[in-house]
C-alpha cells in the first residue's frame, strides 16, 4: 500500500471512496487520518506484443484486452483510423487483418497474433490506389470522418470480388454510415476502382 500527501485534494477530502480509472486499471483511494490517502490497486500488467501493421512490425506494450483500434491511435500514432461507436456498429475504425475487413473497436490487440493488419496510412504509400483515386474523383468525402472506414471495407470487397454488383456493393458496405450520406457517390466511387483494379 502506498501513501500520498494530499490535504488540500477537495474530491477526495469530500467523499470517503474515490475511484480513479486509468489506462492499466483502477486505483482506489481512501482517506486516512492526517490528510494522507491510501492507495489500492488492481492495476493489470502489460503484456509485449509484436505486430505486422502495414507491411512492417511494430512492438507495443499493453494490456491484452486494449482495442486495436486504441493501439493504432494512441501507441502507435497511425490516426486514420477513426472512433466512431466503440461497438463495431458504425465501421469507422475497420481496417484489413489479413484482407479481410474487421472493426478494430472490437478486436482485443491479444487476439491479433500473426495476422497482418493493413490500416488507411498502408493502403499505398502515396495514395494512390485506386479506390483513394476513385474517392478524389468522385468528390466522395463531405466531412470525411468515416471516409478511413469506407475505403477499407472496400478494399476488402474488391479483393475478394473485382467485380461486385450494386446489390454485392451494398451488402458488402452495409454496417457503415456515413452521416453525411454520400452512399451514392461511394457506391460510384467502388465501381470506378472496381474497372481500373
Amino acid at each position: 500500500m502506498y501513501y500520498i500527501d494530499i490535504p488540500s485534494f477537495s474530491v477526495v477530502k469530500s467523499a470517503k471512496k474515490f475511484i480513479n480509472s486509468f489506462a492499466t486499471g483502477v486505483a482506489y483511494f481512501e482517506r486516512i487520518p492526517e490528510g494522507k490517502f491510501s492507495i489500492k490497486s488492481n492495476l493489470i500488467s502489460m503484456a509485449s506484443y509484436v505486430l505486422k501493421i502495414n507491411g512492417s512490425r511494430q512492438s507495443v506494450e499493453v494490456d491484452a484486452d486494449t482495442p486495436v483500434l486504441w493501439v493504432l491511435r494512441d501507441h502507435l500514432r497511425l490516426v486514420g483510423t477513426k472512433y466512431g461507436c466503440g461497438m463495431a456498429q458504425c465501421g469507422a475504425c475497420t481496417v484489413l487483418m489479413d484482407g479481410y475487413a474487421v472493426r478494430s473497436c472490437s478486436i482485443p490487440v491479444s487476439s491479433v497474433g500473426d495476422k497482418a493488419l493493413t490500416t488507411i496510412e498502408g493502403l499505398s504509400e502515396k495514395g494512390d490506389h485506386p479506390l483513394q483515386l476513385a474517392w478524389e474523383e468522385k468528390d466522395v468525402p463531405q466531412c470525411g470522418y468515416c471516409q478511413a472506414g469506407q475505403i477499407m471495407n472496400a478494399a476488402a470487397l474488391l479483393s475478394q470480388n473485382s467485380s461486385p454488383t450494386d446489390e454485392e456493393i451494398d451488402a458488402a458496405m452495409n454496417g457503415n454510415i456515413c452521416r453525411c450520406g454520400t452512399y451514392t457517390r461511394i457506391k460510384a466511387a467502388i465501381k470506378i476502382a472496381a474497372q481500373t483494379n
